[in-house]
């Protein structure tokens, strides 16, 4: 099909062929307020920043952490916050790990590149207050997000990049062009520069650094590609990258993997990099 015929609106959505998924939402907000019910004292709401949205929730585990696992929320930086999803946290916690929630500016109020900006302050406010490794996984656009810290424009400190060891993108947007032909673009206001540099597919990496690419097999086509793109072009640029199609799993149930500490999605994230 000619690339002047696609549907973009209908290739970026994923409620609307995920039969009962208009119902997830509500039952992730509930999720996350049992969890955040039951961590009690292990939970911190820190703010890096001017503004409702520059906040980070950080998640103790039992013990001294093992290091800093971070995730990033998805939602085409239009919506959600980072109390939707605190639940998701419960694997990495159970593992030893301390786990940091950004939240961050939504779209229009902040601009995709703006955005990026925020999540490089919020990893560095996280990482001085946990020692140690630090992983970094992220969904949809919380994907996208989480692999912009290891592009070469990284907003990163060098102290703490030397401490990404690695980076797990969960159905990731790399490729944000197309979305110039969305109505979210209504929003989102991405303009052909900006687009181009906010597309890690068209960054080079920092270095070298370990990036999986994780996507639900069943997922929709777009998603398939963005991930499948990043992992090959990434790998022609001496980056160590995976790409893993999860069977069965959608854009939603693919999350499920996060709450599971022995899931081989949470395998990936925390297995012992080689030297």
């Amino acid at each position: 099909m000619a690339a002047d015929r696609i549907d973009w609106d209908d290739a970026f959505s994923n409620m609307a062929h995920i039969p009962g998924s208009e119902a997830l939402p509500g039952l992730w907000a509930a999720q996350a307020a049992e969890y955040r019910a039951r961590l009690g004292g292990a939970l911190r709401e820190i703010s890096y920043g001017a503004g409702e949205r520059r906040r980070l929730d950080l998640i103790l585990p039992e013990g001294r952490p093992k290091g800093l696992a971070v995730f990033i929320h998805g939602g085409f930086w239009l919506a959600f916050g980072k109390a939707d999803w605190t639940h998701l946290a419960e694997g990495a916690r159970a593992r030893g790990w301390a786990v940091a929630l950004p939240g961050y500016t939504l779209a229009p109020e902040a601009r995709i590149s703006q955005t990026t900006r925020e999540i490089g302050e919020a990893l560095g406010a996280a990482a001085a207050l946990v020692e140690g490794p630090i992983r970094l996984t992220g969904h949809s656009a919380g994907g996208h997000l989480a692999t912009r810290m290891i592009c070469d424009d990284s907003p990163l400190s060098a102290d703490v990049l030397a401490r990404v060891e690695k980076v797990l993108s969960i159905s990731g947007v790399h490729d944000l062009r197309p979305l110039r032909r969305t109505k979210m673009n209504e929003k989102l206001r991405l303009t052909p520069e900006e687009a181009a540099a906010e597309s890690p597919v068209l960054r080079d990496p920092l270095g070298a650094p370990r990036l999986t690419c994780w996507v639900g097999a069943a997922e929709r086509p777009e998603f398939l590609r963005q991930s499948r793109l990043m992992a090959m072009i990434w790998a022609g640029l001496d980056a160590r990258t995976d790409l893993v199609e999860e069977p069965e799993r959608n854009h939603f149930s693919i999350l499920e993997g996060l709450r599971r500490p022995d899931s081989p999605l949470l395998e990936a994230v925390f297995e012992k990099p080689p030297v």
